[in-house]
């Protein structure tokens, strides 16, 4: 998975004085959870452009000056309601040896038999949660449409990679493809058309 890097300085004070005073600067307060001890810091708002306003997943480095850097994935998210700026991050630290969960975009390939013939496509779970190793942590889950009917769905069973885990049930539809209203009709016509009697004919 692509890394972030996030160039930040440690906090001496969390309170609601020093909080505000940063974000006034136009920092985001920060805390780093999953280590020994929670890490207070701070980075300027810019720095978190390409983590937070991006539909792709990313692991973050974390790097505080004087040698201390932590790998880390965004674990939550705190924004304005009205101006959406970002008032507080908090990271999960990640080590190589311990199994991560994270949420990972899905990456739609092939073409839908489905969809040739008219039907439509619909992408149920834009993102899946998956639990991996930091270093088998994927950028995306691929599902493969190609197999599919007009009618059929594919499930989480049929996606995925053996480095890593989906953690959702089986029966979780990832995408499907519906039968459009033309084609609806056009079957609905084909049905009329075939119970019709031939013109001409004798009763």
């Amino acid at each position: 998975m692509k890394s972030i890097t996030i160039k930040g300085s440690e906090r001496e004070s969390v309170g609601k004085v020093s909080t505000k005073a940063l974000r006034n600067a136009g920092a985001v307060p920060c805390v780093l959870y999953g280590g020994n001890q929670a890490v207070h810091f701070s980075a300027d708002a810019a720095a978190f452009k390409n983590l937070v306003y991006t539909p792709n997943a990313h692991t973050v480095v974390i790097e505080l000056g004087k040698g201390k850097s932590f790998n880390a994935i965004l674990q939550d998210i705190q924004v304005h309601p009205v101006s959406d700026k970002i008032l507080h991050i908090d990271f999960f630290q990640l080590f190589d040896d311990k199994e991560i969960t994270m949420e990972v975009p899905v990456k739609i390939v092939g073409t839908s038999k489905g969809v040739l013939a008219g039907g439509v496509l619909r992408l149920n779970q834009r993102k899946l949660k998956v639990k991996a190793l930091p270093g088998n942590l994927p950028d995306f889950v691929e599902a493969d449409i190609t197999p599919l009917e007009m009618g059929n769905k594919l499930y989480v069973t049929k996606v995925g990679a053996p480095e890593y885990k989906i953690m959702h049930p089986d029966n979780t539809v990832v995408a499907q493809v519906r039968i459009s209203r033309a084609a609806m009709k056009a079957a609905q016509e084909a049905a009329k058309a075939a119970k019709a009697p031939a013109k001409g004919k004798k009763k």
